[in-house]
């Protein structure tokens, strides 16, 4: 064995597969056909297999008795062999390759293992096993052809002028050039128009520096499609000959037409954002649509909407249920643009009546609410000519060849109808073209909706305020609330004034109250958007100090809008701030954590009848920025009441807030009424005459979850657990009477506790709640966002959170002082 090459060693067995392998692999996996001897310590062959026979030629009755040396074909080295040895008696093993002589002389190369020592009767023994070598695979040149052949990449290779000396059929199909048109020649004198020049200034570049230059994108036209750019991504790099000369460049092309025309339409869309809709007004609004999308979209646009839409006075819309439509629609024309000046191709024009839809459609069109595409226009149709004669002749004069016609629709409300031709632009709609323009026009009707509604409800202030508070408030099991509000005097303008009810995890309940300062529809709108921020950062789990901290943030840029934009300055006053108070109460626990922002504090009426005022720390109004805000928690017993109101309601004639907040506890305290009377009785007894501030109350009434409505278990960090953590929590499911929620609930917690074992830190807990919802809480002590990720087919794992998400209501997470805790809710048939 001396000479050989040392290596560590090896397991050739395929573990955890039993799917079948091919001849060759197994042949190379399966040691049961290995030549084998085994070989005393002295050097001597004791054991000779026909397959050693088959490999080196010698029959067991020339080799056994004599010394192994004579089979080896290498010189010798005493020194690597005890070395050998002395790892094999330490019961570790050793391969490698070695050099074996034939029984006709020839050489074989061979790999060879030696195993642990071993003792037959008294005698150690060494078992040594070897194959020979395999011939490794060789690319074939007519493989390498076939495949930079046919290689669904575009490849060509260029000399040092830059002509061309090679290309494959990708390529050859791209430009449309014939492969023999191209050799020898360069690309700009074959495509000027595919920014020939700049590519060939980037193959000298690669020339003289010998860097490559990967994924450069650019547009142009081929002869393979002369009506139609295309977008390509394109790699260049150096060849280099075997004396590291550069001999040449060699470029890869694809074509990524789809990837790009993705990316601009994203980008349309984004851009279409911040161009259509950025007035309150239906006629702007709609102009704003036409004049965007001509011409990056289309040659030629109309927006029509229907004259209820730019009406101020009934209800103003078409809804889906308002019956069968009428066969031409009552619109006019708001908006219309053109790449030809005057708009000509237009039959009327802005502010005319009309009743235009594509033959053979009707009205039913506006509230069906689904694009018609007619990619070729035929003027000479005879549906067209009886229908549309008029527009017939014009379609036919300019050219008019291909259009899109999408319903203008937004909350369920049919508004107008905007249409897209094409006629310079010689490329025909496709049916990717009819989604950007219904993603426009979803953009564009959203603001004219909007623009609508601002126009018609400014002259209705409080019907602007009621619609922007919540329809309906729901505690589930933890609360049980009711409200009132009192607009302020017509003449003083619309107030800021909101309230909400949010239903968190847990079981637990966010009770908000805020108030915009000033009046008006900057304050209305002000307060919707505010509202809305405490719900989305609610609904993100966030503690009461935290979300003022953000909703501060937001204030400012509020206030920033207010002071940059001169429109809003002409007809609003400008924006100053507003306060807010927000808590958070948890049945489990009985404790409510609130915070607030220069807002009045709560009022807490126990169920003894003592009134008291819990003062969590004052912090600043919304808007000031800069400044802290801080939480406190208090416990509140059964049947407690809470409630969270606006300073209207305790400024009273005198103004004196302290003396109106204890009018407020003495008129809860002896109240016995059910929470809708008490709420309205308070208001009407506190501000018995019109105020100039709005007036909003929220009550609450406290119910605890009781212990046979909350299970919890500690879950040993092992995953052996989860599985008698499962079967407890499927047990506790049925015996709440859900065994229909079993299987799911299973799953559930079997993925949640799981990824808790793995990935997260002790202690980990279980808890099961019942009250509206059936939710699974697993907490633990790490800080670690999960991540809903969709696993590749061929992945083993990364499913969990996303069956979770499929299985529940809803799931999330939330941070706590300890880590986190993942919940999923389940509804409850």
């Amino acid at each position: 064995m001396g000479g050989v090459e040392d290596g560590a060693p090896r397991d050739f067995a395929r573990e955890g597969s039993d799917a079948p392998m091919p001849t060759g692999a197994r042949d190379l996996l399966d040691a049961s056909t290995d030549a084998a001897a085994v070989v005393s310590a002295d050097g001597v062959v004791v054991g000779w297999t026909r397959a050693a026979e088959a490999l080196l030629g010698h029959p067991a009755s020339e080799v056994r008795g004599r010394s192994a040396a004579v089979l080896v074909a290498m010189d010798r080295d005493p020194a690597r062999v005890a070395g050998v040895a002395q790892r094999c008696r330490e019961g570790l093993g050793w391969s490698g390759r070695v050099v074996l002589r034939h029984r006709d002389g020839h050489a074989v190369d061979v790999d060879l293992r030696v195993s642990a020592s071993f003792r037959v009767g008294a005698q150690e023994c060494f078992l040594l096993s070897a194959r020979g070598q395999s011939r490794q695979w060789t690319l074939g040149q007519s493989v390498l052809d076939g495949f930079l052949t046919r290689s669904p990449v575009g490849m060509a290779v260029m000399d040092l002028h830059l002509r061309y000396v090679w290309l494959n059929d990708t390529l050859e199909r791209f430009g449309g050039v014939p492969r023999a048109q191209r050799l020898g020649r360069r690309l700009s004198e074959l495509l000027p128009g595919l920014q020939a020049e700049a590519i060939e200034g980037l193959m000298r570049k690669v020339l003289e520096t010998g860097a490559p230059v990967t994924d450069y994108e650019y547009l142009g036209w081929s002869w393979a499609d002369p009506h139609r750019r295309r977008a390509y991504s394109t790699s260049f790099f150096p060849l280099v000959s075997a004396d590291d000369s550069v001999s040449g460049v060699c470029y890869m092309v694809q074509d990524v037409t789809e990837r790009w025309t993705a990316r601009q339409l994203l980008a349309l869309v984004n851009e279409a954002g911040t161009k259509v809709g950025t007035t309150l007004d239906v006629m702007r609004t709609a102009q704003e649509l036409a004049d965007f999308a001509v011409p990056r979209f289309a040659d030629f646009v109309v927006v029509d909407l229907l004259e209820p839409v730019l009406s101020t006075e009934g209800h103003g819309t078409w809804l889906t249920d308002a019956g069968p439509a009428p066969a031409k629609p009552a619109m006019r024309r708001a908006g219309m643009a053109s790449v030809r000046e005057g708009c000509p191709e237009a039959v009327v024009r802005i502010g005319d009546r009309v009743d235009f839809v594509p033959p053979t459609h009707d009205a039913q069109l506006l509230i069906d609410g689904e694009p018609i595409l007619i990619p070729v226009l035929d003027p000479s149709d005879d549906v067209w000519r009886s229908e549309e004669p008029e527009r017939a002749a014009n379609i036919r004069r300019f050219g008019l060849h291909s259009l899109i016609s999408v319903p203008m629709r937004a909350r369920n409300t049919a508004l107008g109808l905007a249409t897209f031709v094409r006629s310079l632009n010689l490329v025909s709609f496709r049916p990717d073209d009819v989604l950007l323009a219904r993603e426009l026009v979803a953009r564009a009707a959203l603001c004219v909706d909007n623009a609508r509604r601002y126009t018609r409800e400014h002259a209705a202030a409080v019907t602007l305020q009621r619609s922007l508070l919540p329809h309906a408030l729901a505690g589930g099991s933890a609360l049980e609330v009711a409200s009132s509000y009192l607009p302020a005097d017509p003449t003083d303008g619309v107030g800021g004034d909101w309230f909400d009810v949010i239903p968190l995890s847990g079981a637990r309940v966010g009770l908000v109250v805020g108030d915009v300062v000033g009046h008006g529809i900057a304050a209305a709108a002000t307060m919707g958007r505010l509202r809305t921020a405490v719900q989305t950062l609610a609904d993100m789990e966030m503690p009461p100090d935290e979300l003022l901290a953000h909703l501060d943030d937001l204030v400012l840029r509020l206030s920033a809008e207010r002071t940059d934009g001169t429109a809003a300055q002409q007809s609003t006053t400008a924006f100053l701030g507003a306060t807010c108070l927000y808590a958070v109460y948890d049945p489990v626990s009985r404790r409510c954590t609130m915070a607030r922002a220069g807002h009045p504090p709560p009022v807490v009426v126990g169920s003894d009848g003592q009134v008291s005022f819990p003062e969590p720390p004052a912090g600043p109004p919304l808007g000031l920025g800069g400044m802290a805000f801080e939480s406190t928690e208090i416990e509140l017993a059964e049947n407690s009441l809470i409630g969270l109101y606006t300073d209207g309601l305790i400024a009273g004639a005198d103004r004196d807030m302290e003396r109106g907040m204890t009018r407020l506890g003495e008129v809860l305290a002896r109240s016995g009424a059910d929470l809708g009377t008490m709420c309205a009785s308070a208001v009407r007894q506190l501000v018995p005459v019109p105020q100039p501030d709005d007036i909003a109350l929220l009550l609450a009434r406290t119910h605890a979850l009781g212990a046979d409505h909350v299970v919890s278990w500690d879950v040993p960090v092992d995953p052996a657990a989860v599985a008698e953590v499962r079967a407890r929590a499927t047990r506790q499911v049925v015996a709440w009477g859900l065994a229909e929620l079993a299987t799911t609930s299973e799953l559930i917690v079997s993925e949640l506790v799981t990824n808790a074992v793995r990935y997260a830190a002790p202690p980990i807990r279980l808890r099961l709640l019942l009250d509206s919802r059936l939710t699974c809480e697993v907490s633990d002590a790490s800080s670690t966002a999960p991540r809903l990720r969709h696993a590749r087919i061929m992945d083993e794992g990364g499913r969990g959170l996303f069956l979770v998400a499929q299985l529940a209501h809803r799931w999330g997470a939330r941070y706590t002082a300890a880590g986190k805790i993942i919940w999923a809710e389940q509804e409850i048939p």
